[in-house]
């Protein structure tokens, strides 16, 4: 018998992954021939634009773009995104120091604490929420601390429930609008109300942007940082995964304070060595289109939302519309739980639903579906709803 090799303390302590169960089941399925609807998958089901496909071939081409990337990001592309973000959202960010590439936003989000937390630190983390922002804090070895969404703050965290015991602790605060889970969407006002929060108990503010350029019925999110003084206390994740159908690409930005991002940046040269540079000139393509790509998107994704949302609430189920993200937030019906729900709809629908509790205990009695399959695929994915729920 070999040694007996022990995973790492921080590793133990990630929470649970509560989706193995559904996703041997889905698999059970699609094994057994059987038609699955999966709406279970935050990907875009879109190729990435021919255009910036293009771009990169071309880049390839170029000898000069195979060797290790600077840290910092090319020049071009800390330049694109600049104007990017002034034509956007009215923010003037400063290119050499205020802007930083990331191998995708989730890298950076992850590596942020390990930046600026140190051991017993207290992160303040919104539940439900993306996996990451409770990851990098134990991987950092802080603490997280639950701000919880509920529907009744139009998932907001009410930042007045803080307790004061916990605030002379807490260096770090995370946000996400529009939000996932939830497709909760944030307006200035409560971003003011952050920046007053934060400077008073000296916290920084990660703000997780990835959805901002999906948004329906001429609604647009707005930038945390194009509210007064949100630059001092805070930095912005972005990325170009779900705006340009890139999630493989893996590339992605944080912009802000320059000094939050000389942390982040030191911490990222000693963990990866960059972005393949083709892959920053296909950014830089992106970036220059983002307008009409974002347009369009957003077009066909509102379509899809009415398809479902309208659907389902033509069989009783009241399903709030999203204003942004390509996610619906269901309510689930009340004989069910999250996960008793997602479970059914998967044995007697062939349905693959996310049960919310998967994002955080906060996320409990909800379900995520996802945009992210055609029209006519959802008008079905009603149509076998309908049967289970009636």
């Amino acid at each position: 018998m070999g040694p007996r090799f022990d995973i790492s303390r921080r590793l133990k302590e990630l929470p649970p992954y509560l989706f193995v169960e559904m996703d041997r089941a889905k698999k059970e399925a699609v094994e057994k021939g059987r038609d699955v609807i999966d709406l279970g998958v935050g990907d875009p089901d879109q190729p990435t634009p021919r255009f910036i496909i293009d771009a990169f071939h071309r880049a390839t081409l170029d000898a000069k773009t195979h060797a290790y990337p600077s840290n910092k990001g090319l020049p071009e592309l800390r330049i694109a995104i600049a104007q990017w973000y002034k034509s956007r959202f009215g923010v003037e960010l400063n290119p050499d120091d205020e802007i930083l590439p990331l191998i995708g936003s989730k890298e950076g989000i992850a590596h942020m604490p390990l930046a600026f937390i140190n051991p017993h630190d207290a992160v303040l983390v919104p539940e439900p929420c993306y996996p990451p922002y409770k990851s990098g804090v134990i991987f950092a070895g802080g603490e997280v601390s639950i701000m919880p969404l509920l529907g009744r703050n139009n998932f907001l965290p009410d930042l007045g429930a803080v307790k004061s015991s916990l605030l002379s602790r807490t260096k770090l605060m995370f946000l996400n609008y529009p939000n996932n889970p939830t497709a909760a969407t944030a307006e200035p006002k409560f971003f003011s109300e952050v920046v007053r929060f934060a400077e008073k108990n000296n916290i920084i503010v990660c703000h997780d942007a990835a959805y901002s350029e999906i948004s329906f019925d001429g609604y647009k999110p707005t930038s945390f940082l194009a509210v007064d003084r949100a630059r001092e206390v805070g930095i912005e994740f972005h990325s170009l995964s779900k705006t340009f159908n890139m999630t493989g690409w893996r590339i992605g930005f944080a912009c802000g304070n320059a000094h939050l991002i000389e942390g982040l940046a030191k911490i990222k040269s000693n963990i990866d060595s960059g972005i393949f540079n083709a892959v920053q000139m296909a950014g830089v393509e992106a970036l220059k289109k983002a307008r009409v790509i974002s347009a369009k998107n957003s077009r066909f994704y509102q379509k899809r939302r009415d398809v479902l949302v309208n659907g389902l609430r033509k069989l009783g189920w009241n399903v709030p519309k999203p204003k942004a993200s390509f996610y619906v937030w269901a309510p689930v019906l009340k004989r069910y739980t999250s996960v008793t729900m997602a479970r059914e709809l998967l044995e007697r629908a062939d349905l693959v639903v996310t049960p919310g509790n998967g994002f955080g205990q906060s996320g409990e009695g909800y379900v995520r579906m996802s945009l992210t399959v055609d029209e006519s695929r959802l008008a079905e994915a009603v149509k076998r709803i309908g049967k289970v729920i009636s």
